[in-house]
């Protein structure tokens, strides 16, 4: 797969599962991006804030704030709205994907994803932020 087109985004990857955090961290610096890692959705609002990532990959099921939730709530900030948000789940159901575009979501990735799947998706989102700019 060729990712060189893709321009370095800043991604940041929220998850309660490290092994998950880690393995997209490698993945997405195997393809040349910057990650920022979260393990929940108060860590990912912080992040998001501090260093206002060019796309965020949100799990769904996660303590104290769910993916919904955050996604809800980067989507409330004028600030941030505008950031792409692709869900993670282990879940593949309709509902869960509605679920997710009605939080406001622009996508859906079902864990477990290979390398290609993810440069993939950032790919898809990079090609659109440097076409909007």
């Amino acid at each position: 797969m060729t990712v060189s087109t893709t321009p370095v985004l800043k991604v940041l990857v929220v998850d309660d599962s490290n092994t998950i955090r880690r393995s997209a961290e490698i993945f997405l610096k195997q393809g040349g991006h910057e990650v920022l890692l979260a393990e929940d959705g108060f860590d990912a609002l912080a992040k998001i804030n501090d260093y206002q990532p060019d796309l965020v990959f949100c799990d769904i099921l996660m303590p104290r704030l769910d993916g919904y939730q955050t996604c809800a709530i980067i989507k409330r900030n004028a600030r941030f709205a505008s950031i792409p948000v692709v869900m993670l789940s282990s879940k593949d159901g309709v509902f869960d994907k509605a679920r997710g575009r009605m939080v406001g979501s622009q996508d859906y990735l079902t864990k477990p994803f290979t390398k290609d799947q993810l440069l993939q998706a950032v790919q898809q989102f990079g090609n659109h932020l440097t076409g909007a700019a």
